[in-house]
């Protein structure tokens, strides 16, 4: 009677099946391990170890707040806030069509046409704005139309991307309707999908306007003008009670634009 009972015991997994379970286990551990090791072999724990005594020396000198030096401060926040808006309204400009073409019901060659829109999606995505910023500098020189165009060829994949599924996912039977009546391609566009993705336009393009808000705020690190040339410039000089007035100016910012992002989406849904 007893076998019998020990046979019946459930168990929720064979012997072998937890070998392989537990062996499985130890190569991932070894693997982390292994890589966490290549990532720190030229760190220099002593300054990590003395981190927290220089995070609290600095955090010293941050404060009080640099309060007399926000009159300068609010025209390159104007600047990061225009290159934001003109870099979105930019990149919608050139992900429209791009998303129409990269969609697999409205492109008009799904062999050609298609891939080559979505590789342009992808490489927008791809690639950081920092990294479109440097390139930008190095082409345009130094200054806030770099910063625009950063930020139009990053939103380029966001937009595209998000754009082209929600056509792909419009209602099939509108469309149909629209051209049983005998309507021209144009017209069907113009009729039949653009109303039903017009609403999740607006909102993708305010939640990529709230994405970008945040992006440029460190475009001018690398040149790009706005509000992160004074950053670079406070650090570069170690003006901390600076930094911590500019840091403040970016999160008040931040969150007014989370607050008109979150405002504008709710109005649309």
């Amino acid at each position: 009677m007893s076998s019998a009972l020990k046979a019946a015991v459930w168990r929720k997994r064979s012997p072998k099946s937890e070998l392989a379970v537990f062996m499985l286990w130890v190569l991932v551990l070894a693997f982390v391990s292994w890589t966490f090791q290549v990532m720190t072999q030229d760190t220099i724990w002593a300054f990590v170890v003395d981190a927290p005594a220089q995070f609290k020396d600095i955090g010293s000198r941050m404060m009080p707040p640099a309060w007399s030096s926000v009159h300068e401060l609010w025209w390159p926040l104007w600047e990061t806030i225009n290159i934001a808006t003109l870099g979105t309204l930019l990149g919608l400009v050139m992900a429209v069509p791009i998303a129409f073409l990269a969609a697999s019901n409205t492109t008009p060659s799904a062999t050609f046409i298609r891939p080559v829109a979505l590789l342009v999606i992808v490489a927008s995505r791809s690639i950081n704005s920092l990294i479109w910023a440097l390139l930008l500098v190095a082409i345009l020189g130094p200054g806030v139309l770099a910063g625009i165009l950063a930020i139009a060829l990053r939103s380029i994949g966001f937009i595209g991307k998000l754009l082209y599924e929600a056509i792909e996912e419009i209602d099939a039977d509108q469309v149909e309707a629209i051209e049983a009546t005998g309507a021209s391609s144009a017209q069907t566009m113009a009729w039949g999908v653009v109303p039903q993705v017009a609403p999740t336009l607006a909102g993708i393009s305010v939640f990529r306007w709230d994405i970008n808000i945040r992006e440029s705020t460190v475009l001018g690190l690398v040149g790009a003008g706005g509000i992160g040339v004074k950053l670079e410039g406070a650090l570069a000089t170690l003006a901390w009670p600076k930094v911590t007035m500019l840091l403040i100016l970016i999160l008040v910012t931040v969150v007014f634009s989370e607050w008109i992002s979150a405002r504008v989406r709710k109005a649309l849904i």
